[in-house]
């Protein structure tokens, strides 16, 4: 917990800095006639004119209460739009999740159990590719695949249904490559343990030392990689809602970056940034129910 605290205060600076990098938003909101005196004025009113310490201290002792500010672009409160928008992220990312993984264990069991087989070289085939093609790149070949040429799906939009299945399959195969790999090493060093082969010797059937036995003594860096990926994909979110015009938290950090709007960058990063380490938190705490060898308390 204290390191989570000591994170998310390293993240605001960072953010704060890099914010301030990207230029002045208020010669974006300026008419082309400004004079400096307009510019001025205008960024008094945004408080731009104070030192950046103040600014800093203004931004942390407003947010630790929940306010971000309000949008420069949009004249509203930072974080109502990112509450607003959360739910479209959390529907794709939980979607992508769910694909990832119907994917991901299967494909990384079966790659275990059948080593260096035509299967497990097909299945490291896809994992390599998974990991090495940008998702924005793997996007917009779906788009013109599907879309353009076949006409079977949208191209973007929001809603339950087909305008969710090529953002889900983009942010999904990325997911999905990294646990495929991490799936079948664990059950490789499972299945090679010394209470498999006891079990074997006893006449358990082979499905339930695979499914039972091996699978859950595998789980912990299963667990971990999936937890990592599940908050990384809000990382991809951010690429894969500008390309497929997604209305979540992604797209609104990069509209946010792009007109220079300070606050809604600040509010959509310290929110990624929660969650983030909000789900690393509930992983530490998953570890103590699949393995109860494992403490926290120290000897």
């Amino acid at each position: 917990m204290l390191q989570a605290v000591v994170t998310l205060l390293m993240l605001s600076v960072i953010v704060f800095g890099l914010a301030r990098l990207t230029g002045d938003p208020a010669s974006l909101m300026a008419p082309m006639e400004a004079t400096e005196a307009d510019l001025a004025n205008l960024r008094a009113s945004m408080g731009l004119d104070k030192p950046l310490p103040v600014q800093y201290w203004i931004f942390v002792s407003n947010a630790v209460q929940g306010d971000f500010g309000d949008s420069i672009k949009w004249n509203r409160p930072a974080a109502e739009m990112i509450v607003e928008r959360f739910p479209a992220t959390l529907i794709l990312s939980l979607a992508a999740m769910v694909f990832g993984l119907l994917l991901a264990i299967p494909v990384g069991i079966l790659s275990a159990v059948k080593r260096d087989t035509w299967f497990d070289n097909v299945g490291k085939i896809i994992a390599l590719i998974g990991q090495s093609m940008p998702t924005f790149w793997f996007g917009i070949l779906l788009i013109l695949v599907f879309s353009l040429h076949l006409r079977l799906l949208p191209t973007s939009g929001y809603g339950i249904g087909t305008h969710m299945i090529l953002p889900t399959v983009t942010l999904g195969f990325f997911v999905a490559a990294s646990i495929m790999r991490i799936t079948r090493s664990a059950m490789l060093d499972a299945l090679e343990a010394d209470y498999v082969r006891t079990a074997r010797s006893k006449g358990v059937p082979e499905w339930r030392i695979i499914l039972v036995h091996a699978l859950k003594n595998g789980a912990i860096p299963i667990l971990t990689i999936t937890a990592l990926q599940a908050a990384t994909i809000l990382r991809g979110a951010v690429v894969t809602e500008t390309v497929f015009a997604w209305p979540g938290i992604g797209k609104v950090a990069i509209d946010a970056v792009y007109g220079r709007d300070f606050p809604l960058v600040q509010a959509s990063v310290m929110f990624m940034g929660v969650v983030f380490l909000a789900v690393n938190l509930l992983v530490d705490i998953a570890y103590l129910a699949l393995d109860p060898r494992i403490s926290y308390k120290k000897k």
